[in-house]
């Protein structure tokens, strides 16, 4: 949504709700955004920088935010529309106006092939961690999940670019995030495995918390918050939340995606989405047509 539906996100401000179908089952409800109803927008994109504007003016008026940042350093073959380095320098903006406690940097996931093995995460690893040491304070990562759609996509990739993807051993994987968590330690970063119990064997590696009700309590609620745990699956350390975007909208085009089934459908999504509409990624006389269903389910 910060990279790509800014205008439509702070149309649904303006309006004070948006309205969300659930990807499993279809559901359809409205969300209130008004700012006495919103404990804290968690934010998550791998470019921030067309939305920067956009985070001003929820500053002003008073709403409270934090930055799930995904900066992975995979080959352009995983992540072909990605411009890296305007990320970077977006990343730094927002850890220096706001602070390094409101970034939560996502490497993430770890996708190990031919052209991007262990050495070559170690090494670009280093890099980034040298690179943003002092301006965030906690890296989350996993190893990339193999849901079927992602498989189906990287059996493509190897047939169209001649690579080859590496499903490393539970013990190998464990061997590579103790050394990541070794290299993010000696920068003051710390390691933070999301849905990846196996590899919290001591404390150098701790369960990650994307949405993060002890976060967002310390940043924002000094008087205390009420919140609780609801994780969206096994090995998730989530607070309970409401998710506002849609699946198959996002353009990014990263091969290794679970929220998008098909790049072209994303685009396609992306290219004809309504900014007016209250459903993202669906047209406004349908999203017009189930605000009013819902209105009337109240009313009855």
């Amino acid at each position: 949504m910060p990279a790509f539906y800014g205008p439509w996100f702070m149309g649904r401000v303006r309006e004070g709700y948006a309205g969300v179908v659930h990807p499993f089952g279809g559901k359809r409800y409205v969300v209130s955004l008004r700012r006495e109803d919103v404990t804290c927008f968690v934010f998550w994109s791998k470019d921030f920088t067309p939305f920067v504007e956009d985070i001003e003016t929820l500053d002003r008026l008073g709403y409270r935010f934090y930055f799930n940042y995904t900066v992975t350093a995979a080959p352009t073959v995983f992540e072909s529309c990605v411009d890296k380095a305007a990320a970077l320098r977006t990343l730094k903006l927002l850890s220096r106006r706001y602070s390094p406690s409101h970034i939560n940097w996502r490497f993430d996931p770890i996708v190990l092939s031919s052209v991007c093995d262990g050495e070559f995460y170690l090494r670009e690893f280093e890099r980034l961690a040298h690179e943003l040491e002092g301006l965030v304070e906690r890296c989350y990562f996993s190893f990339v999940m193999p849901y079927r759609k992602v498989d189906r996509n990287f059996g493509v990739l190897e047939q169209t670019e001649g690579l080859r993807i590496i499903h490393a051993s539970e013990s190998e994987r464990i061997d590579l995030a103790h050394q990541l968590a070794a290299t993010a330690g000696s920068h003051g970063i710390t390691m933070h495995s999301c849905c990846g119990e196996y590899l919290l064997a001591d404390e150098t590696i701790q369960r990650a918390h994307c949405i993060d009700g002890s976060l967002i309590e310390r940043l924002f609620y000094p008087q205390g918050l009420a919140w609780s745990e609801k994780p969206t699956r096994e090995g998730c350390g989530c607070a309970e939340s409401i998710d506002i975007g849609t699946y198959d909208t996002c353009p990014h085009g990263c091969v290794y995606c679970y929220a998008n089934a098909n790049k072209a459908v994303a685009r396609r999504a992306f290219e004809e989405h309504d900014p007016a509409s209250a459903f993202l990624g669906f047209p406004k006389a349908q999203s017009d047509e189930w605000l009013h269903e819902l209105k009337q389910e109240r009313l009855c």
